[in-house]
This record gives C-alpha cells, sequence and structure tokens, in this order.
C-alpha cells in the first residue's frame, strides 16, 4: 500500500483522476481508508469558478472535506482511535496556541488547516491523512455515507448552539438545501415548538416537510405570505434577497444565525435597532462532532435519506454536476474505494477485511 488514487481538480471545470503516494502519518495523526465523501457546494463552487473569496485554486487540488473511513496507521504518540475503528473525520487541523484555540473557539484559529480550502487536499482519495483526536468513532448504527455527513450536520449543530434554540420557541429555516434541512432536524431535536422552512425548489420543500417541519413556505410562489414574526431565524441559503426576506420575519428580541455562505447582502438596520435583533455569523463548527454523532445514532436527525446520488472515484465530476443536471438533487456522495453497500458493515465484516 504505496500508491493510491485521488481525483484532482486541475483547472477550472475538469477533474481528472491520477497515482500519488499514500501520505504517512505524522505524530499525533492517523492514516484513514477513506469510505465516502459527500459533496458540498463550497466543492462545487471551486469546481467552477476556481475560487471562494480569497481562496483561490492556483495549482492541482483534491476536493471533498465531508469524509468518514476507517483506521488503518497510527502515527507516532497517538492513543487512540484504535487501527480498525470507523471514523468520522473532522477535516481541520488548528494550532492550538493562539488566542482562538485558548479559548475553545478553535473554528476560528487564524492559523486553521482544513481539507479542501486552497492549498490544502481535500479528501476525494483512497488514503488520508488527519489529526488522531479530529478522527471521531462512530457506531455501527451509521453508514458509511452517515458518518461522511456528520461534517454537515456538524455545520447545523453549531448554528443551532449559537442560536440557543430552546424548547418551544419558533424557528424560520430560511433554504432547504442539505445544511438547511440538517438545521430544521437539529432545530426539532432541541425541542422547537413550531418549525417553518422555505426555499424556492418545491422538491425540498417536500423533504423538509418528510422530516418533520411543520410548515414549509415556497417563496417565490408566496413571497408576501403571511407568516408570525419567529423567535430564532436560521438562514442556510446566503442569497441576499432571502436573508433580507429572513431578517424580516424576526420576533422582537429575536436571533437570527447567518449559516449560508454569500455575498455582501442589505439589511434593514431601522428594523433590527426597533426590535433589538441579535445577528450573528457562523464559521464551520467547534466541538460539535460528539453531539451530531449522537443526534444521527440516536436517529433523531435522518443522514441517510439526503443521498440522492453515488459515485466512485472516476465519477466525482459528474457528483459535482449533480445538482446542476437534477433539480431533485440533494446530496451526492463519492465512494473511492467503490460504491457502498446499504448499510454499514458489521464488526464481523470489518474483521474479515482486516483479516
Amino acid at each position: 500500500m504505496t500508491r493510491q488514487r485521488v481525483a484532482v481538480l486541475d483547472r477550472v471545470g475538469h477533474v481528472r483522476t491520477e497515482e500519488r503516494a499514500v501520505p504517512e502519518p505524522g505524530a499525533g495523526q492517523v492514516l484513514v481508508r477513506v469510505a465516502a465523501v459527500g459533496v458540498c457546494g463550497s466543492d462545487v463552487h471551486y469546481y467552477e469558478h476556481g475560487r471562494i473569496g480569497d481562496f483561490v485554486v492556483d495549482s492541482p487540488l483534491v476536493l471533498g472535506h465531508e469524509a468518514s473511513g476507517t483506521v488503518v496507521r497510527l502515527g507516532p504518540e497517538v492513543l487512540g482511535p484504535e487501527v480498525g475503528q470507523r471514523v468520522a473525520l473532522e477535516p481541520q487541523s488548528t494550532c492550538d496556541r493562539c488566542e482562538q484555540c485558548a479559548r475553545g473557539r478553535y473554528n476560528l484559529c487564524p492559523n486553521v488547516v482544513f481539507f479542501a480550502t486552497p492549498p490544502v487536499d481535500g479528501a476525494f482519495a483512497e488514503y488520508v491523512v488527519v489529526d488522531a483526536r479530529r478522527a471521531h468513532p462512530v457506531p455501527d448504527e451509521l453508514s458509511d455515507e452517515a458518518a461522511a455527513l456528520i461534517e454537515p450536520l456538524a455545520v447545523a449543530v453549531h448554528a443551532a448552539a449559537k442560536a440557543r434554540v430552546e424548547p418551544g420557541q419558533s424557528v424560520l429555516v430560511s433554504g432547504a438545501g442539505p445544511v438547511g434541512l440538517l438545521c430544521a432536524q437539529v432545530a426539532l431535536a432541541r425541542g422547537a415548538g413550531r418549525v417553518t422552512v422555505t426555499d424556492v425548489n418545491e422538491n425540498r420543500l417536500r423533504v423538509a416537510h418528510r422530516l418533520g417541519a411543520h410548515q414549509v413556505l415556497n417563496v417565490a410562489e408566496e413571497p408576501d405570505a403571511d407568516l408570525a414574526p419567529v423567535e430564532v431565524v436560521l438562514e442556510c441559503s446566503g442569497a441576499a434577497r432571502a436573508v433580507e426576506w429572513s431578517v424580516r420575519r424576526a420576533a422582537a428580541a429575536g436571533t437570527v444565525v447567518l449559516v449560508g455562505m454569500g455575498a455582501t447582502v442589505t439589511l434593514p438596520l431601522d428594523l433590527i435597532q426597533a426590535r433589538e435583533l441579535w445577528i450573528t455569523g457562523t464559521f464551520r463548527y467547534a466541538h460539535a462532532y460528539p453531539a451530531a454523532i449522537a443526534l444521527a445514532s440516536s436517529g433523531a436527525v435522518e443522514l441517510d435519506g439526503l443521498v440522492t446520488g453515488r459515485f466512485d472515484l472516476d465519477g466525482v465530476e459528474d457528483a459535482l454536476l449533480s445538482a446542476r443536471r437534477d433539480p431533485t438533487a440533494l446530496k451526492s456522495v463519492v465512494s473511492p474505494g467503490g460504491l457502498p453497500r446499504a448499510s454499514a458493515p458489521t464488526t464481523s465484516d470489518r474483521a474479515g477485511e482486516q483479516a
């Protein structure tokens, strides 16, 4: 096991596969055989535009950061997880020395190294190296695909924590993409009394309703719909018009959390002041994986049902284009080792593989 296959974005709009050396885990790191990788909107943006803000793809880059796999080798000074352990990968390494790390906000570490963020390669590969403490063991109840989607679920867990969603509260989730659907489920798991989900895609709204949303609203068809003011807004679309529309639906003293990545927007400052709204952003997550794994393994949040497309390493480009080609697509998953079985492998299956 010295060579592996990876899918590389070598220029805007083009991905190719190539062979590379299997990386060696350093001190405090583990080598993981990648089982599944979810396609994120940021992957698609890099593929289509070659940049996100100040992050520019100026050399070949391996995309993919929503990943799961099995630990196959330990670097020096690693006490856990063990070889053979299935894990969800938290795709970041932080310095542990800056003020943000010291205060527990390691997602804001200025020295963070994050998968698939130029120039750092991601997980559309057969093997990756990750810090051992960021390889989170997952139970047998979670499939490999669900374990990969712990990453976007961690985004939703972090957003709901920032919003301080409490039992009985009314919550508006703007945008029914994968993160929006996960935010709605997390809000319900935290006891929200009423969850409303808005979007312009009727299929996604049907999924939101199936997952437990009390109300769904197609804002393209009903932009002036009468919606009672809500205590919490989780804005997941990043679209300028949706941001302003959502802020205007916040009740007095309400909280607005901006989750979706977007461009510069105009906010109604007079309304924000008059209602004393709390508005904050989120950036990735910190300390969210244990809660995300618990929510998914308990059944409080559904992950497998979000997967609408499955691809192997040669199909990465098709996976990146799936949402553009199919309006019903939600989450595509790439399996570098070949298309997965329908459910997570059992302990006996894994023992046979290791033998």
